[in-house]
């Protein structure tokens, strides 16, 4: 008789675990849809329906979405490792349910900015749960190609939904026709994770069965038995390449708030269609998404550090190019460039993460680490907000291009190489 994938003892592997591993894919792709369905839209929402012309209350909704991001992000890694990971996923999409109908029927920017606390609880809860997921299953070789593919889909899908959210506003107006996909995006995850994803946490206890300290004794004060306190403050402050690894991401997230709120106001002064507009802001997120299947498998080979240092450089240039452009073809070469230097950063910074957490507090350590990560919308947001309204859009972006750039020289001095090459098949 056969045994049932369910019944079948876990096994660590990319090739091992290939069906589970693309599904969860697929439900990360769902997940960046979520966001992509409002960004270009909401921006022109605030102004054309609901009148609203300071850039700071305007960012009011990504601030919001960002803070209760960061918070989902802490209980979304304490609770897969206490619960497991199936049902903090699950519980994650029925926070979802509710945003696409609150968008179509809002009749102040106080329920816009209500939806995106909602979700932000959606986003920390599923995407910090898949990232942790993919890591339990393919073990300690292949973390960067893992967390590539799973920002890829995420951040693809962020922007391909962004594109076809700005072409159904362009021809069928801002609401109700973007905020639908919203609503088909959630009742397919919830389908897909009820239904097939399987729990991982058993292949996470295998993993930490077989780990193996590091010959150079850098992780000798990192024990499988660290408290909730003692993994915030080694994720946050203390441990050079996770406390380095959190600020670069607090960093990166704060571009990509910033440009979330301010990219699509910035390109409307020149006189841009919504169409326009839309492909604009697809090309950072697609840059990035596409990059992170080269980056996130580049990095398992030459390493984490001098790709995460070269991706920051990368994009303070990129910001510096958008900040001094007027017109599409410069604010074009400028998001395509965030784009690949973000895409040397993101996923490269996870498997930072998954390099130095002990797989019994990993989940734990990817919350802490998201944590700060995603406090960088709201820093983005409101940082973006005041020097916008002070200043004017181009000095706001020109102030995030100064600030990437000391977090790549941050990386470079604090941080150490964490990873080991290890020569084994996918």
């Amino acid at each position: 008789m056969r045994t049932r994938a369910a019944d079948r003892p876990p096994v660590l592997g990319l090739r091992e675990n290939a069906a589970q591993f693309a599904l969860l894919v697929a439900v990360n792709a769902l997940v960046g849809g979520m966001v992509g369905q409002q960004q270009t839209v909401l921006p022109l929402l605030a102004e054309d329906e609901f009148g609203l012309t300071g850039y700071t209350f305007i960012f009011t909704y990504v601030a919001a979405f960002g803070i209760t991001k960061a918070i989902a992000n802490y209980f979304a890694g304490t609770f897969s490792d206490r619960y497991g990971r199936k049902p903090v996923l699950l519980v994650g999409w029925l926070f979802a349910l509710p945003v696409p109908l609150m968008l179509i029927f809002a009749t102040s920017w106080w329920w816009v900015v209500a939806a995106n606390v909602l979700l932000g609880i959606n986003q920390g809860l599923t995407w910090s749960t898949t990232v942790v997921m993919k890591i339990d299953l393919v073990g300690p070789a292949r973390r960067g190609l893992a967390m590539g593919l799973n920002e890829a889909a995420g951040y693809g899908a962020v922007a391909a939904t962004s594109l076809l959210a700005g072409y159904l506003a362009e021809h069928y107006g801002l609401r109700p026709a973007p905020f639908l996909l919203g609503l088909a995006y959630t009742a397919l995850a919830l389908l897909l994770s009820g239904v097939f994803v399987r729990e991982t946490r058993g292949h996470a206890l295998l993993d930490a069965g077989q780990h193996v300290a590091r010959a150079d004794g850098l992780h000798d004060h990192l024990h499988a038995d660290l408290t909730d306190r003692q993994i915030l403050v080694q994720t946050s402050i203390k441990e050079p390449a996770l406390s380095s690894a959190s600020q670069a991401g607090l960093v990166n997230n704060l571009n990509f708030g910033l440009s979330w709120g301010l990219f699509p106001l910035l390109f409307a002064t020149a006189g841009l269609t919504v169409g326009q507009i839309g492909l604009l802001f697809a090309l950072y997120p697609g840059v990035w998404g596409v990059g992170q299947l080269i980056t996130g498998a580049l990095s398992d080979r030459i390493g984490r550090k001098h790709l995460i240092t070269t991706g920051m450089a990368t994009q303070a240039a990129a910001l510096a190019v958008i900040a001094l452009g007027d017109g599409f073809a410069g604010w074009a070469a400028g998001t395509v460039l965030l784009g690949a230097g973000t895409a040397m950063v993101y996923p490269t910074l996870l498997a930072v993460v998954g390099d130095v957490a002990h797989p019994a507090w990993r989940g734990r350590a990817v919350g802490v680490y998201r944590v700060w990560r995603d406090l960088g919308y709201a820093v983005g947001a409101v940082l973006g907000g005041i020097v916008a309204d002070l200043m004017g859009l181009h000095a706001a972006v020109g102030v995030a291009a100064a600030v990437s750039a000391v977090s790549a020289l941050i990386v470079a001095v604090r941080m150490y190489e964490t990873h080991q090459p290890v020569r084994t098949r996918l």
